[in-house]
């Protein structure tokens, strides 16, 4: 950007880098530099479908004096600020697919409204350069093009403006700012450098021509341009705003009139102050705007009395100084204080999500048990004295809070009706609790008929699982664990394969051992498993003789090679996660190191990724074809190959014959020719289905179905996926088909136990992808492929899938696999659909207990420390006041 290089090291300028605050989305951002507040993270989900702001602002304050004001752009603004703008024209931020259209119809306007004289502001939000970093990352050939076009319009603006500007006019202000900054993936949303560090610059023929040496640009924060803009457009500062004036854009005004800004700022934000803490008076920031005031009022005396020596101007600044730490301690206790949440709300929801924690907890037992019953006896508690007990008591506290709460709350907003059906919910769910444990205490006083004596242990595996789940939601409770909670996934998947690879050995090594009555053949192998009715209740714990029955039973699946094969599967996964975490680096503090994924997606290496493409998707058809019927494979074969076009016709990889200069396009022919395949695939097996439910008794039918749908789901992930993450999805079958054919078979591990191991390398796959707990690791552009404009429905629909393709697959591969498998008995799918719930549920619980935790121990932190500072200072003025009695 040559025209703005030059205006910021020679022109009349001021430079400076904007800290943004998480969330780095453009809803949340716009509202930050209007309102200067700090926006929450709902905003994200708002951020779909911003509704309008009400909070006091920039725009509306501008409006009510008289200012007229024309928008073009992100049509965000056009939702947030309705009936503000004279003129506008909104163009969708969600079609990420669109690199110039947004652009040209912004700057489409430009030539015409610079001529005019019937405005006062002019907001334009370009979208190119977003959507560029979006679908093809920041280091993207077409990010240069793309800053000259954006340097080319700077340069138009500022000579309009200088060219109006006469010796009777006011002069113009130009400010140029980001919203967000963007990731090393050209992503936003997190709290990442590149994504909280934004431009902006202020020109203004009104500043000094800039003389000596270019500085560093000094750290001011997003929020501190509504305060500076108002205060240059001699508007109020917005009620809310939490920002401090930018001191060098009013440093050419007298210092009467600088001292008055920050009189101005300070004292907003003492009143904003005085709203929101009880306790004000005693905030440092506080005291010190008093004395600073004080020292205010005692320079214009002075100035009053026409002093102009050196002393006024000394005490001038000495003034300034104390007006800026005032203005900085206040605006960080208010960022600290002033975000407001519905704890009403959020206390009615932990307490429902408690309660069915603990329910799920409670029928672990009969759950898990061979009729696989999950009972909640509602039904009795509907009926009980208890239940209207605590409904009365719960409507009361419920009345008594939404009439005297001061703020607004959801869940006061609702209709009584529906508050009373939440009421009666909770307090339906609280008597099945005291109901379901008053069972358990009544069944463990029986005596027990005909007991039987369970040798039965727990293997190194089921040690295993229960430590990792307790662990990983253990470490939930420190923030640096969530940030890198793809370590803790890496570790424990590790870490199981080395379990199961040590329970393989001991099976293997301990049959040569066993006696030969227990080498009886059950005629089975890996591909076909036999009818043996001692295997149909293989899914409930056993209490036969010893684990030694188990090892003799599973090691007769083990045939030849395959014992070998068998025993190297749990390396060869370990080698597949190895490969997988050098794909993607993910996280917070490694995620900007280089990875082999930025190496593939360099281009220089279009030929090698494309290769890639090429073998991957052909390891993803042999992989997954093999249960599905013949039309299914036909159409999955014909799927990949729309993926690879789709791909080449984007610009991602090319074909051998294709050469790179061939123009791109956005491969909306190519992705629907896939979508046609996927929908394909997926009514197939769904027609399977029902037709196993409804017509056919025959298992077959029903297993085929569900792994055709399963197929279908694959070859969406395919075509959504970036070429690069394709081996993801071919290692992500890899390691199902071998965990299934060479480690659940032999072990005959149960239905809980193929849950967990599910559950968790579907975790570790969501990371794998290169996912991570910020929100600039979404891939927007998934959610536009095959789109022409942007639909919302399919777009978030899209964007879900692609996101989470890692734990859905793994989770539909559970339910294929314990359906299809005939050895198991009925209750495998319940066992298993009950241990995923309860795996979620866990952590999920935890985690919102956690808020409620940190905020209680802050709390007692916070009295502690005011309790210490009183003590100190009541001392420090007894000591004083002892030492000026004997120094009279």
């Amino acid at each position: 950007m040559p025209y703005a290089t030059q205006v910021i090291e020679k022109g009349t300028s001021y430079s400076f880098v904007a800290e943004a605050k998480p969330p780095t989305v453009t809803m949340p951002r716009i509202k930050a530099l209007m309102t200067g507040s700090i926006p929450g993270f709902i905003d994200v989900v708002v951020n779909l479908n911003s509704p309008a702001l009400l909070d006091d602002n920039l725009i509306w304050q501008a409006k009510t004096a008289g200012k007229r004001i024309i928008f073009y752009g992100d049509d965000t603004w056009v939702k947030l600020f309705p009936k503000h703008f004279v003129e506008y024209d909104g163009t969708t931020s969600f079609f990420v697919s669109d690199f110039t259209e947004v652009d040209d119809n912004v700057t489409r306007h430009l030539d015409r409204v610079l001529k005019r004289e019937d405005w006062d502001l002019l907001i334009l939000h370009y979208l190119g350069l977003d959507h560029i970093g979006h679908v093809t990352g920041p280091n993207s050939p077409l990010v240069g093009p793309k800053l000259r076009e954006m340097d080319n319009i700077l340069k138009k603006i500022h000579i309009s403006l200088l060219s109006k500007e006469g010796e009777a006019s006011l002069p113009s202000l130009l400010v140029v700012c980001g919203d967000h900054g963007m990731s090393e993936t050209g992503s936003h949303g997190g709290s990442s450098e590149g994504e909280v560090h934004t431009p902006l610059l202020f020109i203004s023929s009104a500043f000094e021509k800039r003389s000596g040496p270019l500085t560093q640009p000094e750290l001011v924060q997003q929020t501190d341009l509504a305060s500076t803009l108002a205060v240059g457009l001699g508007l109020p500062i917005s009620r809310n705003s939490v920002g401090t004036l930018i001191l060098p854009v009013v440093g050419g005004k007298t210092m009467r009139e600088q001292l008055r800004f920050l009189h101005l700022n300070g004292f907003q934000l003492s009143r904003l102050l005085e709203e929101n803490t009880p306790a004000y008076e005693k905030d440092p920031g506080y005291e010190q705007f008093k004395i600073a005031e004080k020292s205010h009022g005692n320079w214009i005396k002075l100035y009053l009395e026409g002093n102009n020596s050196e002393i006024l101007m000394n005490l001038g600044k000495k003034v300034l100084k104390q007006y800026l730490e005032a203005l900085k301690t206040l605006s960080a206790s208010l960022s600290k204080q002033v975000a407001q949440y519905d704890m009403y709300s959020m206390m009615v929801g932990t307490v429902i999500v408690m309660e069915v924690l603990v329910l799920l907890l409670l029928s672990v037992p009969k759950a898990l048990s061979s009729r696989a019953e999950f009972e909640v006896p509602l039904s009795p508690s509907l009926f009980s004295l208890l239940f209207y007990l605590m409904c009365l008591v719960l409507c009361a506290v419920h009345v008594i809070v939404c009439t005297s709460a001061e703020s607004l709350c959801y869940f006061c907003s609702m209709s009584w009706l529906t508050a009373l059906g939440v009421m009666m919910l909770i307090s339906a769910l609280m008597c099945g609790i005291l109901s379901a444990i008053g069972k358990i205490l009544e069944n463990s006083r029986l005596p027990v008929k005909n007991p039987v004596a369970s040798s039965s242990s727990w293997s190194e595996v089921d040690v295993l699982m229960l430590a990792g789940t307790i662990g990983h939601v253990l470490s939930l409770g420190a923030s640096s664990f969530i940030e890198e909670e793809h370590q803790t996934w890496y570790f424990l998947i590790n870490t199981l394969c080395l379990a199961l690879c040590q329970e393989l050995c001991r099976n293997h090594f301990l049959l040569t051992e066993c006696d030969p009555q227990h080498g009886i053949s059950l005629k089975q192998n890996f591909d076909g498993i036999g009818e043996a009715s001692d295997c149909k209740s293989i899914d409930v714990p056993a209490s036969g003789n010893s684990k030694l029955d188990k090892v003799a039973s599973s090691a007769e699946f083990i045939k030849g090679s395959d014992k070998w094969i068998s025993l190297a599967s749990p390396w060869i996964i370990l080698i597949c996660c190895r490969l997988l975490r050098s794909l993607n680096q993910t996280g917070v503090q490694w995620a900007h190191r280089p990875d082999f994924g930025h190496w593939l997606t360099s281009s220089e290496h279009k030929s090698e990724l494309s290769f890639l493409a090429a073998v991957s998707l052909v390891m993803i058809f042999f992989l997954v074809q093999r249960r599905c019927s013949l039309v299914s494979k036909i159409a999955m074969a014909l799927g990949l190959l729309g993926v690879y076009s789709y791909r080449a016709a984007i610009g991602n990889v090319v074909f051998p014959w294709q050469h790179d200069s061939k123009d791109i396009s956005k491969g909306i022919t190519e992705a629907r020719f896939v979508y046609v395949f996927v929908l394909g695939i997926v009514f197939t097996g769904t027609k399977d289905l029902l037709k196993s439910q409804v017509i056919s008794a025959d298992s077959s039918v029903k297993s085929t179905g569900l792994w055709e749908v399963y197929s279908g789901l694959v070859l969406l992930a395919a075509l959504l996926f970036r070429p690069h993450n394709l081996p993801v999805l071919v290692f992500c079958l890899l390691i199902q088909t071998m965990m299934t054919k060479y480690i659940w078979r032999p072990l005959k591990c149960d239905a809980a136990q193929i849950t967990i191991m599910h559950y968790w390398f579907g975790q570790a796959f969501f990371y794998f992808q290169g996912n991570s707990n910020g929100i600039a690791t979404v891939d927007v552009s998934a959610g536009f492929v095959g789109l022409e404009s942007y639909v919302e429905i399919p777009a978030i629909f899209l964007t879900a899938f692609a996101t989470y393709a890692g734990p859905l697959l793994w989770a539909i591969h559970l339910l294929c696999y314990l359906s299809s498998e005939v050895s198991r008995n009925a209750a495998a799918v319940g066992h298993g659909c009950f241990c995923y719930a309860l795996m979620r549920s866990i952590p999920v619980a935890v985690y919102i207990l956690l808020p409620w935790t940190r905020t209680t121990l802050r709390k007692c932190k916070t009295e502690n420390t005011r309790a210490v500072h009183s003590s100190a200072q009541r001392y420090a003025v007894c000591h004083w006041n002892g030492r000026k009695k004997r120094v009279a």
